[in-house]
């Protein structure tokens, strides 16, 4: 019996046979949205410095790829949002107190260099963000490491201060020594109750661990991003921390950019595996490296350069990790 309608035939056609109706502008758009509790808390703890700082990334983003694409004499992609993500990552990535004029020079970099240069998007293999803040941190060490300290308006004399994690720098030694530096004051740690909501000093976008942890579970529950690299991130570090015997684990995880990497920036779509058992292998190499780098490192921070150096073996992971082919035989 012949069927009625010609859509009740069956279409014979290549992979992939489901298809997501997510578009690139729809999930650029959610982790923007998952980002705004998160530029909220830094722009109500640093002011107007914060605002400015995030207004001249994504605006000088945004011309830039304009710009680039018109050069290219490609078809322009500002309507992807993905010039505006890159931006608003950028900043929330920097110190509240940066000049702009260096904000303006991470911005271009961001775009061009670790964008453009290579095809646009999706053929970027690093995150552009995080590339950028690399070349800012290397390029602009001071400006870079100089901290606004929380409602600096209100105490003027205090403006700049130390982060946590710099704070702590050398104290992955033995527990009772930690813990006695600790207890005398002279680490300047802020209580657990500043550590979450975001009172202390930092960048922008990872003081506040509450406006992440809310930001990330969105991203979660719009599917947007699997639980596999936040997850085994988290818990590396949390893992390591402990038994390295230097301070809490909970310190390690709700300063620096931990729950910023761990949410958005290694979870980037682009320069992370595509397998389940690669997101894992990932996730763990970021928060290994970033807490060897934090340990005996130069720097108290390593997350930005721990996700960056997962990218560079990013395509080995996937072809380590890619599943065999149905009736495959070695």
């Amino acid at each position: 019996m012949k069927p009625k309608d010609i859509s009740e035939h069956y279409v014979l056609s290549s992979s992939p046979h489901t298809h997501s109706h997510a578009s690139v502008s729809r999930i650029m758009l959610d982790v923007i949205i998952a980002l705004l509790p998160t530029t909220a808390a830094g722009i109500y703890f640093f002011g107007m410095p914060a605002v400015w700082t995030i207004a001249v990334c994504v605006s000088t983003c945004i011309v830039v790829e304009s710009l680039c694409r018109i050069a290219m004499r490609r078809e322009g992609t500002v309507g992807d949002f993905s010039a505006v993500l890159t931006g608003l990552l950028l900043a929330l990535n920097l110190p509240a107190g940066i000049p702009l004029w260096m904000a303006v020079v991470g911005s271009v970099f961001a775009i061009t260099v670790c964008k453009q240069v290579f095809g646009g998007l999706g053929k970027n293999p690093f995150n552009p963000a995080l590339a950028a803040r690399a070349f800012m941190l290397i390029s602009f060490t001071g400006p870079m490491t100089t901290w606004l300290k929380p409602f600096w308006w209100r105490t003027p004399e205090a403006v700049t201060t130390a982060t946590p994690l710099a704070s702590m720098k050398g104290m992955f030694v033995s527990e009772a020594t930690a813990q006695a530096t600790m207890k005398a004051g002279e680490a300047g740690i802020p209580g657990l109750t500043d550590l979450i909501i975001g009172n202390m000093p930092g960048c922008i976008g990872e003081v506040s661990s509450a406006a992440l942890l809310l930001g990330g579970i969105y991203l979660l529950l719009r599917k947007v991003i699997t639980w596999h690299i936040p997850v085994s991130f988290i818990a590396t570090v949390w893992l390591y921390s402990f038994f390295a015997g230097g301070a809490s684990a909970h310190i390690q995880l709700l300063t620096g950019g931990v729950m910023i990497g761990a949410f958005f920036m290694a979870t980037d779509y682009v320069t992370s595996p595509t397998t389940s058992k690669g997101k894992l292998i990932f996730g763990t190499g970021c928060g290994l490296l970033c807490m060897l780098i934090r340990q005996f490192g130069s720097y108290p921070e390593g997350c930005s350069f721990a996700i960056l150096i997962m990218n560079s073996v990013c395509p080995l992971i996937n072809r380590w990790t890619q599943p065999k082919p149905f009736g495959f035989k070695k």
